[in-house]
């Protein structure tokens, strides 16, 4: 059984406290399956404070080299149920599919991220530099987690019973992904407030590859992360809403989604980073406030100043909610203008969650 001490845990999708709770509470062999995944995530946690990205590149044995400019670089490959990375190469750039959901997936969904960052906002992949995007799947043997790690994406297949395949949802490669981003804007300290927020602009970000594949508006759009990773016996909609915090699941085996959507009810526990996966439902409700506010694509607005916040050099590493918000209201009034529909509904949806005040 995962010990109860709380412990600073690597940026994953799945939060540890619903590992946790299936690996204290379910029976065999699903409590094995999540108490071996807490594992290996902590050996994972381990693997980043040692070695800097650059050395993780070569393990993986992925070369960093310019991207096409008009195509992502992507390798797919196969750890064979293994934790060794990144395993078999099954699939390289411009090649046909393999046959293997999972690695199609993979690589179609490593694909529209690349392109939302590089059409909307110009970036040429994760380091803005050109990174190529090596993912691997079939991660471990019902590995119930997908994580980046600082080189490249890491899929688990999950346990059949709970937790489906971690490519079915191109919005859980986006958020992954963007950890990537965050690393090499603002490097935002993965504990507290500041961890909250890492976790908030991952899930913007993800959701905003979902919507931009879809060519959705925002008010088209289902505001849900990780919307087919629950199997059908869960009683869940998805991991997170972004629209409505705290309503994602609901389920005896799982529990009830604990995300506050207003400050008055934040949560302060030493569990999770410091809630890090609980407390991004006040921003993530504040984006989505802002987003519905405005006609259109959110990518084109309320994205654009998210973006805009993030590699703003003033964000500093431990920003709190409350220093992200006034540096995005800032920020939506530089770029479209001050008392514009998209600086007036950053400010007020950030008045709504009551991160800032009137």
């Amino acid at each position: 059984m995962p010990s109860r001490e709380p412990q600073i845990l690597p940026p994953a999708f799945v939060p540890p406290y619903l590992l946790s709770r299936l690996a204290e509470s379910a029976s065999p062999p699903l409590s094995d399956c999540a108490a071996n995944t807490l594992t290996i995530d902590r050996e994972h946690r381990a693997l980043r404070a040692l070695v800097p990205p650059a050395v993780v590149s070569n393990i993986t044995g992925t070369p960093v080299r310019p991207a096409r400019p008009d195509s992502p670089e992507r390798a797919i490959h196969d750890a064979g149920h293994t934790t060794e990375l990144p395993g078999r190469l099954v699939r390289t750039e411009g090649k046909p599919a393999t046959g293997d959901i999972a690695a199609d997936e993979a690589y179609e969904h490593l694909g529209a991220t690349w392109r939302l960052f590089r059409e909307v906002y110009e970036r040429d992949s994760i380091d803005g530099a050109g990174m190529p995007l090596t993912g691997s799947v079939h991660y471990g043997r019902n590995y119930d987690n997908a994580f980046w790690n600082g080189a490249q994406m890491v899929f688990g297949d999950g346990d059949g019973q709970v937790m489906n395949r971690f490519t079915i949802a191109v919005d859980i490669i986006g958020h992954e992904l963007t950890h990537g981003v965050i690393d090499h804007e603002a490097a935002l300290v993965y504990q507290g407030q500041p961890g909250a927020l890492n976790e908030s602009i991952c899930d913007v970000f993800g959701v905003l590859v979902k919507q931009h594949t879809l060519k959705q508006t925002a008010r088209q759009a289902d505001w849900l992360i990780g919307a087919g990773l629950f199997m059908p016996s869960v009683k869940a909609k998805a991991l997170r809403s972004m629209a409505e915090p705290g309503t994602a699941y609901d389920d005896p085996v799982i529990g009830k989604d604990p995300q506050p959507a207003h400050m008055k009810d934040f949560v302060s526990t030493p569990q999770d980073n410091g809630g890090v996966h609980i407390n991004s439902g006040i921003p993530n409700r504040a984006f989505y406030l802002a987003a519905v506010a405005v006609e259109g694509p959110a990518w084109e607005g309320v994205g654009r100043v998210w973006y805009d916040t993030l590699r703003d050099r003033r964000l500093r590493a431990d920003a709190d909610f409350a220093a992200f918000a006034t540096l995005s209201i800032e920020m939506a009034s530089r770029r479209f203008g001050a008392g514009s529909a998209v600086h007036k509904a950053v400010a007020d949806a950030w008045l709504a969650t009551g991160v800032t005040e009137p």
